[in-house]
């Protein structure tokens, strides 16, 4: 289901930046964030090199991200644990929030519509977890009812901002905090989803505006490319991949 608050103003948006990766021969990941209120504040943010794969539609890491080793909690208020509960899985991690007015809705949009085109051996070897950038207004109950106009199987986080901050910045994903928490204030933060392997090791970049063909192309050459290791179901309730 398309969640109601994609506008078509957005979707023109992606459509302009959905290739905006792809041919990049050397990038500062830290150079390209931009969230759904403006660029983020990146100082202390690590500085990674990113190089071109032409066999990819998002931008593959020729220096690995390290998935953030961080626990958080989810959308039934337990605790999970991010490396733990998605071991041996290929994991795409997303940080926004749901009072984003534009970005946020639509890249869950295209990563639900990419997968409901993989098939269900595929699907069941990937976990995507949603990572809010605005714990106090995303309680669990909040980001767990915003999910479902997604996609169910969708791992919603929260927790303390600046726990959140910090996992985000061990990243390369700069969030900046809002100037007011008046009205309906906007929260500034890295747009990029991060794809690790089994081993927690982050191999692909996809931009914002990447759309959901562009994620099954990926998705399914990823799978067949990097590390997945059998390990244990963690509290997520995820089959580990074989």
């Amino acid at each position: 289901m398309t969640h109601p608050s994609i506008t078509s103003a957005a979707t023109r948006r992606r459509s302009a930046a959905r290739r905006s990766a792809a041919g990049l021969a050397l990038l500062l990941l830290t150079g390209v964030l931009a969230g759904c209120a403006g660029s983020a504040d990146t100082a202390g943010a690590p500085v990674r090199l990113l190089g071109p794969a032409r066999e990819f539609h998002g931008t593959w890491l020729e220096q690995p991200l390290p998935e953030p080793d961080v626990t958080l909690t989810d959308t039934s208020s337990k605790p999970f644990d991010l490396r733990r509960d998605t071991a041996g899985r290929l994991t795409l991690v997303y940080f926004g929030y749901t009072h984003c007015p534009d970005i946020c809705p639509t890249t869950l949009a295209d990563l639900t519509g990419a997968l409901r085109n993989l098939s269900k051996a595929q699907r069941d070897k990937i976990s995507v977890v949603f990572i809010t950038t605005d714990p106090d207004r995303d309680t669990p109950d909040v980001i767990k009812s915003w999910l479902a106009a997604f996609d169910s199987s969708i791992v919603g986080l929260t927790g303390d901002y600046a726990t959140i901050r910090s996992a985000a910045k061990s990243a390369g994903i700069a969030l900046e905090p809002p100037a007011t928490k008046k009205g309906a204030y906007e929260v500034t933060h890295g747009a990029q989803v991060i794809a690790f392997d089994g081993t927690h090791q982050g191999r692909l970049i996809f931009s914002s505006g990447t759309s959901s063909a562009d994620y099954v192309a990926d998705l399914r050459k990823l799978l067949g490319r990097v590390t997945l290791e059998t390990s244990t179901p963690g509290t997520g309730g995820q089959e580990a991949a074989s």
